[in-house]
């Protein structure tokens, strides 16, 4: 690859790392998977650059992550999924010098990333590539190679079931 090809890639997609991280984190549950997947999709993504054709570079590099995070899925199916990953995500949100209201807001966003944790994968990565990473519906249609149509009801069902999720989770605290 040519160093303007090179720098080109250093522009496009590197600042999207984050984002790939994030993806990844909710799909395999698990850090250093996620770590692991995102490595493997920023190589993949700078083998096959010179296929790129001037499209979204986030939505071209989600695509990436998401399928090696599928590909570990399938090649790992028997690894448990690390429950831990609550528990660090709000963690990491919050200070642990927060005060009460503080307190009650860590509880909430626990209660909703375990929430979004337990959904089935085609919801989870769908909530997280609109509400976290804040794709558009044709964005995330391009990431998940699925349709708009298809992209619309898995967001609304995902959200009905969080809704019921968390719904139930404050009757059982009640």
């Amino acid at each position: 690859m040519a160093a303007s090809d090179t720098d080109r890639f250093e522009a496009l997609i590197v600042p999207h790392l984050d984002s790939a991280y994030t993806l990844a984190r909710y799909i395999l549950r698990d850090e250093h998977d996620a770590q692991d997947a995102v490595q493997d999709a920023a190589l993949r993504a700078f083998r096959y650059f010179a296929s790129y054709r001037d499209g979204d570079p986030r939505a071209w590099f989600l695509a990436i992550v998401r399928n090696c995070c599928h590909t570990w899925r399938q090649r790992n199916p028997s690894v448990p999924l690390n429950e831990s990953l609550v528990e660090e995500m709000s963690q990491a949100l919050y200070d642990s010098t927060e005060t009460d209201t503080s307190a009650i807001e860590s509880s909430q966003q626990a209660a909703i990333t375990r929430a979004v944790q337990n959904l089935p994968i085609e919801f989870r990565e769908v909530i997280v590539l609109r509400e976290i990473q804040e794709l558009s519906y044709s964005e995330i249609s391009e990431v998940t190679g699925v349709p708009i149509g298809t992209v619309m009801s898995r967001l609304s069902r995902a959200r009905k079931r969080l809704a019921s999720m968390l719904g139930n989770e404050i009757k059982e605290a009640s």
